[in-house]
């Protein structure tokens, strides 16, 4: 079942963590992340570093068409929250799946397993405001693994300018 995040208010410049969540950014094994598709001009660095992910002129891109796939592995057992995403209207991403402690999937297993969540990100979401996660369903990962399945306007390309992973260790 498909997780919808609702409209709101508030901007994504400065987004109000919930008390005892962080941003997980120094808890990813920077030398392990991989991203399938990505065009080599624009990387995962992009969107997952801080100070990168803050600058607008940076993005991570598909390549050969509008699916993404990351793995992120963490140095430590965490359990998440929340996800803040950017991106463009058009090439931002819309459907999002979510897999704990998955390693090596590729696009041609992606869909042998079930998401541990699957989320459909609105245009707010694409301007910062958090995804909620099934919290119970992420309680001891060691890696994240994030298909990004579709963009907004339907296009082969899919731009994600800032992907934050919110939870604590």
């Amino acid at each position: 079942m498909a997780t919808t995040a609702t409209p709101a208010a508030t901007t994504a410049t400065a987004v109000q963590l919930p008390l005892g969540q962080a941003d997980l950014a120094d808890c990813i094994e920077w030398q392990s992340v991989e991203c399938l598709n990505e065009n080599g001009n624009h990387t995962f660095v992009n969107a997952l570093k801080q100070g990168y992910r803050e600058d607008n002129g940076l993005h991570l891109e598909s390549d050969a068409d509008e699916q993404l796939l990351l793995f992120i592995p963490f140095n430590q057992v965490v359990k998440l929250h929340s996800l803040i995403i950017r991106g463009p209207p058009e090439e931002g991403p819309r459907t999002l799946k979510l897999f704990a402690n998955r390693p090596n999937m590729g696009f041609s297993n992606v869909t042998d397993y079930p998401a541990n969540d699957t989320v459909v990100a609105s245009l707010e979401n694409l301007e910062g405001k958090p995804i909620p996660l099934k919290y119970v369903k992420f309680q001891n990962v060691r890696s994240l693994t994030v298909f990004v399945e579709d963009n907004q306007g339907g296009g082969e390309i899919t731009q994600l300018q800032k992907l934050a992973i919110i939870g604590s260790t």
